[in-house]
């Protein structure tokens, strides 16, 4: 049986802009202005959030790194 993990939680929660620092944010703004968009914030329990950002197409995906930077190449395992 599959278990959903989020407890319910929206993949963009409300308060997204607060789990950003000041980097990230000023990154999806520039990312935002290409057509990406914010796809959802993983917060794993004791661990640092993963933000992920999707393209236009929803063909690509990044994580979008503390530093502002994009990973193009992320090694995280989605749900389909």
């Amino acid at each position: 049986m599959d278990h959903d993990k989020r407890r319910g939680e929206d993949p963009v929660p409300h308060n997204a802009e607060k789990m950003l620092n000041e980097l990230q944010r000023l990154s999806l703004k520039r990312l935002e202005g290409y057509g990406w968009r914010l796809h959802f914030i993983r917060r794993p329990l004791f661990q640092e959030v993963v933000v992920v950002v999707i393209d236009s197409a929803g063909e690509k995906m990044g994580i979008l790194e503390e530093d502002g930077s994009v990973d193009m190449s992320p090694a995280i395992k989605l749900r389909e």
